[in-house]
């Protein structure tokens, strides 16, 4: 891939409340349909891109997820259509949806937009791209995230509530996802906080066997300027 993941982004949709057991360690309300949000390209840390920046007075979280880099424009897409969903895809990212829960929290309980809590510059970590031949059926692959060596998360992508035809199908019913655009599949149970100064590692596994390609080995840095969290 000559151009960097985050060139080629129009936008990067998030699903959340994918996995039963997040949903009931945030206390959310299980959806009956896929629920999804919007991140900015501009918040892609791709690899080797530096440290993820905390902001000031951010309660800063860590969410392990699955990512699906598309390669094809789907409009009102098939549900039913499971090769052409696999087909859509050009390859899979791991990605560390990093959350200011705090700035969630105060968002959700006024009725706001989740937008500055996931948006910050940094705030989408990604792997490197991972070939599709790699992870043969994107159902069945280990996700684990790691702080300071300590696991944190790890489980199957086969737990998802929806799978990613239902996503597909549900995102494209709403807006043209685009060649090149990142989907974030949801992330399992033990997302929590991380600390300026902590070192997070995530990855994939197929069949107990580590891809090398998804591997994220990250730092935790305060961010510099004038951002310092204060009640909307």
């Amino acid at each position: 891939m000559a151009a960097t993941l985050r060139s080629r982004c129009s936008k990067v949709l998030a699903i959340g409340r994918n996995y039963a057991d997040h949903i009931a360690e945030l206390n959310n309300a299980r959806p009956k349909q896929p629920f999804f949000f919007l991140k900015p390209p501009s918040s892609i840390l791709e690899p080797n891109g530096g440290p993820v920046l905390c902001p000031k007075g951010v309660n800063l979280h860590y969410e392990v997820e699955l990512g699906l880099v598309m390669r094809k424009k789907l409009t009102d897409f098939n549900e039913h259509d499971v090769k052409g969903a696999l087909d859509a895809i050009e390859g899979y990212v791991v990605g560390i949806d990093m959350t200011a829960r705090n700035v969630q929290d105060e968002a959700k309980k006024k009725g706001l937009p989740w937008s500055t809590a996931k948006g910050f510059d940094t705030f989408t970590v990604l792997s490197r791209f991972i070939p599709r031949t790699k992870i043969p059926d994107p159902h069945e692959a280990e996700l684990y995230l790691s702080i300071n060596d300590a696991i944190k998360q790890q489980d199957s992508t086969n737990l998802m509530l929806f799978r990613i035809p239902r996503i597909l199908a549900h995102l494209s019913q709403i807006m043209t996802i685009e060649e090149g655009d990142v989907v974030l599949t949801g992330t399992p149970k033990g997302v929590g906080p991380v600390k300026v100064g902590e070192t997070m590692k995530a990855g994939i596994r197929i069949g107990g066997v580590e891809i090398d390609e998804g591997k994220i080995n990250v730092d935790v840095v305060e961010r510099s300027g004038p951002y310092l969290f204060k009640e909307t």
